[in-house]
């Protein structure tokens, strides 16, 4: 049986990389599903099969129900938006995925530019905190059902965990949000909402397209990994499917690696 049928989710940066296969993933267990991004279209570069069509479209055409929002998870008014729209069409928000992210090319911090830092703290940390922000006032607000408000899944990075070469502001923002789940765990528990995050190691996504073509990096990235191969976004999805489902419903404050075992080496 469907873990999230007639449940409603939101994702944000969900055209995309990891935010496509998690709203897939969202969708495929039965879960009405917001997307949001600031472009409709995937970005160039991915390893999807079908970026010819848009998240949402795909999950029309495999027969779920998905609705689709502009919007720029760095705004508070966007991101209100996104929520109110998943409360307006299905009713209330039982699922918020706080995905939208970005990753800078490689330097270190004194070759890091302020506006670079600002920029990637704005998107990769500002953003998570506005969605949990409108996320819990709206989940305060609903009804228990199944045992809990609402579940809301940060998607962190092991570069919140541990330090990445010439990653600077990356680590700084991914670290922000890997503490500001737990501190949210600590928060609403007793209200019944649960909040987790999900850290992913290096993926074929478009974002690290560009080190994966590179010879030399590619195969660094493969020695840095235990395991033989790189992680893929569906591996990202699954790990949010079930943090997002009443598999994990006394899982608060849980950071889940999905890394190949980088971060236990």
């Amino acid at each position: 049986m469907a873990r999230l049928k007639g449940q409603t989710a939101a994702v944000t940066g969900s055209s995309s990389g990891n935010g496509r296969a998690i709203a897939l993933a969202l969708a495929a267990e039965g879960a009405h599903v917001v997307c949001s991004d600031i472009r409709k279209s995937a970005r160039e570069g991915g390893y999807e099969t079908n970026t010819g069509q848009d998240t949402d479209d795909v999950i029309r055409a495999n027969g779920g129900t998905a609705e689709y929002l502009d919007a720029d998870a760095s705004k508070a008014a966007d991101v209100q938006a996104v929520v109110d729209r998943a409360v307006q069409a299905f009713g209330r928000l039982d699922v918020m995925v706080n995905n939208a992210g970005i990753l800078n090319a490689p330097h270190n911090i004194v070759d890091e530019t302020e506006e670079e830092f600002d920029r990637t703290i704005l998107i990769n940390g500002k953003s998570v905190w506005l969605g949990c922000k409108s996320a819990l006032a709206q989940m305060r607000r609903q009804d228990v059902v199944d045992g809990t408000r609402g579940r809301i899944v940060n998607i962190a990075s092991i570069g919140g965990l541990v330090g990445l070469p010439l990653a600077p502001a990356y680590c700084a923002a991914k670290g922000a949000v890997v503490n500001l789940t737990r501190q949210l765990a600590v928060d609403f528990s007793a209200e019944r909402i649960n909040v987790n995050a999900v850290c992913p190691g290096f993926l074929h996504t478009a974002m690290l397209r560009p080190l994966l073509e590179t010879p030399e990096l590619n195969l660094a990235l493969r020695g840095t990994t235990p395991w033989p191969d790189l992680g893929h976004a569906e591996d990202v999805a699954k790990a949010v499917v079930f943090l997002a489902s009443g598999d994990a419903s006394w899982a608060s404050g849980t950071i889940l690696t999905i890394d190949g075992g980088y971060t236990a080496s």
